[in-house]
C-alpha cells in the first residue's frame, strides 16, 4: 500500500448537500417548503421581534437624558505652568501632547494656579479659569470675542 493510494472507509464521507443547484440540491424548492417567508432568501424577522407586540426595548421606561452638547479638549491653569510661551494656543497645545483629537474644541478650565501673564487662544473657558489668568495679567481670547471685534 502507498500513500496516495489510501481512502477513506466507504460511507464514513458525505458530499454536503448543495442546495438549489438542480436535482443534486434537492431540486425545485431546495429543501425549504413551498412559497412563504421562510422560503425567500433574506427571510427572517430579526432577533428582537416580538410576533408583532412592541419591542422589549419600547416597553421600557425611559430613564436619563442624552446630552448631545459639545464635547471639549480639557485643559487646566496647571498643565499650562510648564509652557513657557508668551502666547499659548492649539498649535502649542498639540505640540505639549495637551490637546490630541484635531476636531473637538479647546475649553481652558481653572484647576491649578498660573504665576505669569500669558495670552491664550481657545474655544471655550470657565469663568474661573478666565479670572485666573486676569489675576496674574495675562488675557484669554475666545472666538466670541474675535467675532465681536469684527463686527465694530
Amino acid at each position: 500500500m502507498k500513500l496516495h493510494e489510501l481512502t477513506p472507509h466507504v460511507g464514513s464521507r458525505k458530499n454536503r448537500k448543495r442546495v438549489g443547484r438542480g436535482p443534486g440540491g434537492t431540486d425545485k424548492t431546495a429543501g425549504r417548503g413551498h412559497k412563504g417567508q421562510k422560503s425567500r432568501s433574506g427571510a427572517g424577522k430579526g432577533s428582537f421581534f416580538e410576533g408583532g407586540r412592541s419591542r422589549l426595548i419600547a416597553r421600557l421606561p425611559k430613564k436619563g437624558f442624552n446630552n448631545v452638547g459639545t464635547t471639549y479638549e480639557v485643559v487646566n491653569l496647571a498643565q499650562l505652568a510648564n509652557i513657557e510661551d508668551a502666547t499659548i494656543d492649539r498649535n502649542v497645545l498639540e505640540l505639549m501632547g495637551l490637546v490630541r483629537r484635531k476636531n473637538r474644541p479647546v475649553k481652558l478650565l481653572g484647576s491649578g494656579e498660573i504665576a505669569r501673564a500669558v495670552t491664550i487662544h481657545v474655544d471655550a473657558a470657565s469663568e474661573g479659569a478666565v479670572k485666573a489668568v486676569e489675576a496674574a495679567g495675562g488675557k484669554v481670547i475666545l472666538p466670541e470675542a474675535n467675532e465681536a471685534e469684527k463686527a465694530e
